[in-house]
């Protein structure tokens, strides 16, 4: 079997897009490092995402609300007419983000909201989901009317910092593409999103400003590639 085509690059997610062709994508799926998460890295569990005890590493810089305007207007000229765009938030982010999306023009759905079964960071009311907002530009149907709007899928567990489960990344690709076509992610982080559209046939583009988020996800995208090609 043919080689699926991938590059990871390293830089701004917003300056990545803009390199980009104008409706070239087919599907943008990505989870940006919210800015509500900073406030709340003060208290309860999400301390531990300054530097993790059991790394030096600092945790990825925030982006900014400030910035999603840019995000989405670059996000909306990169997709062609007829697609979908899925954005991972938290339940303070969403509120901030939909009508910003919006004026650029894309079509507001919902909020797919995916449980992953254990309780999670937060400190009232600790989280046990996270929501993935569901756009559209133009009118494209999902290829399974049958989904519900609730996922369950396991997180990872011991993973790279807020690691994605492919088999959650999959079910987004399978319902908004078709083979061969082209998924972005301009915050690639571990690369999860990468390894589902390599797994199920697509090509793959992502983009992140860490180096060793870039290294780590090339790695992994390597693996599926190889996977790929001889099975």
């Amino acid at each position: 079997m043919t080689r699926v085509r991938y590059v990871v690059s390293q830089g701004d997610a917003v300056e990545w897009l803009k390199s980009l062709e104008t409706h070239s994508v087919d599907l943008v799926l990505t989870d940006p490092a919210y800015e509500s998460l900073e406030k709340h890295r003060a208290k309860g569990t999400t301390t531990r995402l300054k530097v993790s005890k059991g790394s030096s590493n600092e945790w990825f810089p925030i982006f900014p609300n400030s910035r999603f305007e840019e995000f989405f207007t670059e996000v909306y000229r990169v997709l062609k007419k007829d697609r979908h765009f899925y954005m991972m938030s938290d339940s303070e982010t969403m509120f901030v983000v939909k009508p910003i999306a919006e004026a650029v023009g894309f079509k507001f759905w919902k909020p797919v909201v995916w449980d992953y079964g254990r309780i999670g960071m937060g400190y009232h009311y600790r989280s046990r989901c996270q929501f993935v907002l569901f756009f559209e530009k133009g009118k494209r149907r999902l290829n399974n009317l049958g989904t519900a709007d609730v996922l369950n899928v396991p997180r990872v567990v011991n993973g790279y910092p807020t690691e994605k489960p492919v088999p959650l990344m999959k079910i987004f690709i399978e319902q908004s593409t078709k083979p061969n076509e082209v998924v972005v992610d301009p915050f690639t982080g571990s690369g999860s999103t990468g390894v589902a559209a390599l797994q199920t046939g697509r090509r793959f583009l992502g983009c992140d400003i860490q180096e060793r988020a870039v290294v780590h996800a090339r790695q992994r995208l390597e693996s599926a590639a190889i996977t790929e090609i001889f099975g």
